[in-house]
């Protein structure tokens, strides 16, 4: 079901959209016709973005379109003319967001997952520039994690690592990027702050997660700690398998020194040159 738009004969995209709206089919259709050619267009589209019609009388909520934009061979009034060819795309466009969003997203926490975690660095660190940006890893590992599933059961198990997350997610702004590489692993990305800044950060979420009562489903309320290593990205060392091993040599520094501790790379370009 649609809206009725009958009543919009003869009015100009100006008279009944929004002006940002309005300008946006027009350089679809300047485009289409400066290119000559079919073009295929994604847009959203309103009830209540469009004036002169009732909002009520169509579905609720932004509508999902493919526009099918063809020049036509013959002019309008003297005027080269576009035709404008409209499908509801909403269901389409919806489960490709919803497929993405699970190839994406770890299933357990509904965090980053590896994968799209590893997309992500790897392009940070292509647009790196040391003049301009700083990006630090954080690597987390739930400290005894195993002897929990083993004690508790894996059931138990997850529920510490989704209140782990939670608290976690807490204590991070929207500028930083949480995954869950695996089992009881996880990751941050910390951009444009200073190592030390990113150090307090990892230092804020392993006491958050030690000060918090982590209860069983049976009731039983157990310790959680966590390890973190940290890594900077630097001028002459910005790959990612680099980035990667620093930081966890330095997660293996803090479980190897009495885990529930932050410990940050050494700068090995520093140690080289002191050398």
């Amino acid at each position: 079901m649609y809206h009725d738009g009958s009543c919009l004969v003869d009015f100009s995209l100006f008279d009944v959209l929004p002006q940002a709206k309005a300008e946006w089919f027009l350089a679809e259709i300047r485009q289409t016709l400066a290119e000559n050619r079919l073009r295929i267009v994604e847009y959203t589209l309103a009830g209540e973005d469009v004036s002169e019609i009732d909002e009520n009388a169509g579905p609720p909520g932004d509508i999902w379109f493919e526009g099918r934009v063809k020049p036509m061979r013959s002019r309008v009034d003297g005027e080269r003319a576009v035709l404008w060819l409209a499908s509801n795309i909403s269901q389409r466009h919806h489960l490709e967001t919803r497929l993405r969003q699970l190839s994406e997203t770890d299933e357990l926490t509904d965090i980053c997952n590896r994968r799209h975690f590893m997309q992500i660095l790897g392009d940070r660190l292509a647009e790196y520039d040391p003049d301009a940006t700083a990006i630090t890893l954080l690597i987390i590992d739930i400290d005894h994690f195993k002897p929990i599933n083993d004690q508790y059961g894996h059931l138990d198990g997850d529920r510490i690592i989704k209140a782990l997350i939670a608290v976690c997610v807490e204590q991070l702004d929207g500028t930083a990027l949480l995954a869950r590489l695996g089992g009881e692993e996880f990751a941050v990305l910390l951009s444009d702050i200073t190592p030390s800044a990113a150090l307090r950060i990892a230092e804020q979420l392993r006491a958050a997660v030690a000060g918090h009562r982590f209860e069983l489903e049976c009731g039983t309320v157990i310790p959680v700690t966590m390890s973190i290593g940290a890594s900077v990205v630097r001028p002459f060392r910005r790959r990612l398998n680099e980035l990667l091993r620093d930081a966890d040599i330095a997660l293996y520094e803090a479980k190897s020194g009495g885990r529930n501790r932050v410990v940050m790379a050494r700068d090995p370009d520093r140690a080289s040159r002191r050398a």
